[in-house]
C-alpha cells in the first residue's frame, strides 16, 4: 500500500455510511407507507401493494449487507462499529416485521380490516418517520434535541401500540367465534405490535449513539 492509499484508508467514510443509514430509514418509511395504504384498500387491490413491500424488504436487506460490507472494509468509521452494526440491524428488523405482516395478510387472505389493524399500521408509519428524522441528524450530531425528541415520540408510540394491541386481542377473544379467524387476526396484530417494539429498539440504539457523542 503506497502512502496515498494509506491515508485514504484512514479517512472516515462518512460519505458511505450516512447515505446508507438514510437509505435504510427512507426505505423503512416506504414499507410502512405501503402497508398502511394496503389496509385501506379492498382485498383484490392489496396484492400489488404487497408485491411492492416484498421488493422494498429485499432492498432493505441489500442496504444492510452493503453497510456490513463497508464495516469490514473500513478501519475508521463515523462512530463505534458496534453502534453502526446495531443501528442497521435494528432498522432491518423493523422492516422484517412489517414485511411479515403483509405476508401473513396475503397468506391468510385477511379480508376485513379492523380499526385496530389500521391504527397499528398508522402508529408504525409514524414511528418509522421519527426514526428517519433522527437518522438524518446523525451526520453532525449538533441538534441533539431533534434526535431526543424523535426518540421520545417513538417510545410514546410504542406504549400506544401496546394499548391498541391489548384491547384488540381482548375484543377478538370476546367477540370472534371462528377459531381460524382468531388465529389469523392475532398473528397480524402480533406482527404489527412487534414491529413497533422493534422501532423502540432502533430508538435505543439512536439514544446510545447520541449519549456517546453529546
Amino acid at each position: 500500500m503506497n502512502i496515498n492509499n494509506f491515508f485514504q484508508f484512514l479517512v472516515p467514510k462518512d460519505k458511505k455510511f450516512f447515505p446508507l443509514f438514510e437509505a435504510a430509514s427512507s426505505n423503512l418509511i416506504e414499507i410502512a407507507t405501503n402497508l398502511h395504504e394496503a389496509v385501506n384498500l379492498p382485498l383484490k387491490e392489496r396484492n400489488v401493494i404487497f408485491q411492492k413491500i416484498d421488493a422494498l424488504e429485499q432492498k432493505g436487506e441489500d442496504i444492510t449487507r452493503q453497510t456490513n460490507l463497508e464495516l469490514s472494509r473500513n478501519f475508521i468509521t463515523p462512530f463505534d462499529r458496534e453502534d453502526i452494526h446495531a443501528l442497521i440491524i435494528s432498522i432491518d428488523n423493523v422492516a422484517d416485521d412489517l414485511h411479515g405482516t403483509s405476508s401473513r395478510m396475503k397468506l391468510y387472505q385477511v379480508d376485513k380490516i379492523t380499526k385496530s389493524i389500521r391504527k397499528l399500521t398508522e402508529i408504525n408509519l409514524e414511528a418509522c418517520q421519527n426514526i428517519d428524522v433522527a437518522v438524518r441528524e446523525l451526520r453532525n450530531l449538533k441538534k441533539m434535541k431533534i434526535i431526543t425528541d424523535a426518540i421520545a415520540r417513538i417510545n410514546k408510540l410504542e406504549n400506544k401500540s401496546d394499548n391498541v394491541y391489548d384491547k384488540a386481542v381482548l375484543d377478538l377473544f370476546e367477540n370472534e367465534t371462528d377459531a381460524k379467524n382468531i388465529i389469523k387476526y392475532k398473528e397480524v396484530l402480533s406482527m404489527l405490535e412487534a414491529a413497533t417494539d422493534k422501532c423502540k429498539s432502533v430508538a435505543g440504539v439512536l439514544e446510545s449513539i447520541s449519549v456517546k457523542h453529546s
